[in-house]
């Protein structure tokens, strides 16, 4: 039997989702284990001004807030304790390299040093005239030295042991705001302030002159090292710029896709730890619009981008690429991760994460399941793959069915109660192409004609239809003459069909006469 198709096949779009990329499929696998806590954040109640990691695992972070910072456990997510020991609101900190101490600035412009198991409050380091908003311990081995910058314009470098401060680094007009420690030497750092400039100072510069300035021109919120030590972000304004100190602090790209300023970087990495893929770097960057945005300086591109419903100040990614956590300034914490394990801290033993179980083995497939049968039909073909598609199935209309079977009058009849104009032309079309319409209406009864000729009465005046049911009019009448005078019915179909027809002859005479009176006009009007 010779293959079907319906008479008037109907296309459908198809869909505009993108496939997610292996990327955003990563980011999005950092959520708030359920164990751990019902809601999808947690809240400290006063903004979140500033985040940091402890670089020792199990690595646990702390967040500033008010007059008091709290450290979370990096196992359980879980608060651990919370230090108020604060004259005034706290506004940075940062971890030791060995983890052991953590340090906090406040208001007053006076750096705290707390031991970060005991809470022992071990030292106050007094030298800023006014609030100490950046503290940073160097990254690799040294812990006896740490930085500070203030509303002052000063930058202090202190020996924390003696209590007391080694350098005065002088060179900012404004308030020194963020700040960063080299990775790969501890005698350097970063500082960025609202005068615009970011400098790159080196302690071993007996002039304490800084070695590099940057001009952001923007108020500079946020700036970081990234992992070669020879490039830095910086953030201010709406924008992230990456710079080559390197090469004589030369701007690489400027990158706009914040809607309003930008309050915190930090680096992130992609790819499975201690696993086969080479891990990515990416910063990470939160702005005040409410997004987080992921940006692959490689290949200068933003690769993922998430909503959050209030403004975000702070952000932070633990060393070990399992935890991300971001501050707002509404006091919640959304902390995400990632399923993996940590190592512990005392015993170097893999520990599952608490807050994540393995997913459970799915069940081997057998030929008594029924998924046995369906297996592999949502694979995508690889390149060079020959696919070789499933026929769909044509879904057949009422009508189409009996132009199947030749029953053409049955056709004709149920594409005229469908009440589509589109069909009835089409089926009409058919019945021409096979010869058979005549026959349809010379075998149609009183009821089916009365059908026929309303529909004619309606379309026969529409410009898309009328060169066709025009004609058809015309046979129609001449065919069934006598069943039309002897039924009252039908005549009222014909006299309104008659009507209609002058209708639409006196419009087109009267667009005719008005096209007659313009085109003189036009054509002088052309010659103009």
């Amino acid at each position: 039997m010779a293959e079907t198709f319906p008479v008037k096949p109907k296309l459908r779009p198809t869909s505009g989702k993108s496939t997610p990329t292996a990327e955003s499929k990563y980011w999005k696998s950092f959520k708030i284990p359920k164990d751990i806590e019902t809601t999808p954040s947690k809240s400290l109640n006063y903004p979140i001004t500033s985040l940091s990691f402890s670089p020792v695992a199990p690595h646990d972070f702390a967040a500033t807030h008010s007059a008091s910072f709290t450290v979370f456990s990096g196992k359980t997510l879980e608060p651990k304790f919370t230090v108020n020991d604060f004259s005034d609101a706290a506004a940075s900190s940062s971890f030791r390299c060995d983890g052991k101490l953590l340090a906090a600035g406040d208001l007053t412009g006076t750096v705290h040093v707390f031991d970060a198991k005991s809470r022992n409050h071990l030292r106050r380091l007094k030298g800023h005239s006014a609030a100490a908003r950046v503290v940073c311990y160097p990254r690799a081995a040294d812990k006896f030295h740490l930085f500070s910058g203030g509303d002052d314009s000063v930058v202090k470098y202190w020996d924390v042991a003696a209590e007391k401060c080694v350098l005065n680094l002088l060179g900012h007009k404004d308030y020194v705001r963020c700040g960063d420690a080299s990775p790969v030497s501890d005698d350097m750092f970063v500082s960025g302030s609202y005068d615009h400039k970011v400098r790159v100072w080196d302690v071993r510069v007996s002039s304490a002159v800084s070695v590099a300035e940057l001009n952001h021109e923007k108020p500079v919120e946020s700036v970081i090292y990234l992992p070669s030590g020879g490039l830095i972000a910086t953030a201010g304004g709406n924008f992230v710029k990456i710079w080559d100190v390197i090469g004589g602090g030369k701007l690489l790209y400027s990158m706009e896709s914040h809607n309003k300023t930008v309050t915190a970087l930090c680096m992130g990495k992609v790819g499975r730890v201690g696993g086969d893929e080479a891990e990515q770097n990416r910063i990470l960057s939160v702005s005040l619009d409410g997004y987080m945005k992921v940006f692959d300086y490689a290949k200068f591109k933003i690769t993922y981008s998430m909503r959050f419903p209030h403004p975000l100040l702070s952000v932070g990614f633990s060393p070990d690429s399992l935890t991300r956590v971001i501050g707002t300034s509404k006091g919640i914490l959304y902390i995400g991760r990632r399923k993996g394990k940590v190592e512990s801290a005392d015993l170097g033993d893999p520990v599952a994460l608490g807050a994540v179980e393995d997913e459970p083995q799915r069940r081997v497939l057998r030929p008594s399941y029924f998924r046995y049968f369906h297996r592999g039909q949502n694979a995508k073909p690889a390149e060079g793959d020959y696919l070789i598609k499933r026929p769909k199935k044509v879904k057949l209309a009422e009508y189409d069915k009996l132009l199947k079977k030749f029953r053409h009058k049955e056709s004709l009849v149920a594409v005229l109660n469908g009440k589509n104009p589109e069909n009835v032309v089409a089926v009409i079309e058919e019945l021409i192409l096979r010869k058979k319409l005549l026959k349809c209406v010379t075998n149609l009864d009183a009821e089916e004609l009365g059908l026929l000729l309303g529909f004619l009465q309606k379309y026969s005046t529409m410009p898309r239809y009328a060169g066709l049911l025009t004609r058809l009019v015309n046979k129609v009448v001449e065919l069934r003459a006598e069943d039309i005078r002897s039924s009252d019915q039908l005549r009222g179909h014909i006299r309104n069909l008659k009507r209609d027809v002058e209708e639409e002859i006196r419009i087109q005479q009267s667009l005719l006469e008005i096209q007659g009176i313009i085109s003189p006009m036009l054509r002088i009007a052309a010659r103009r």
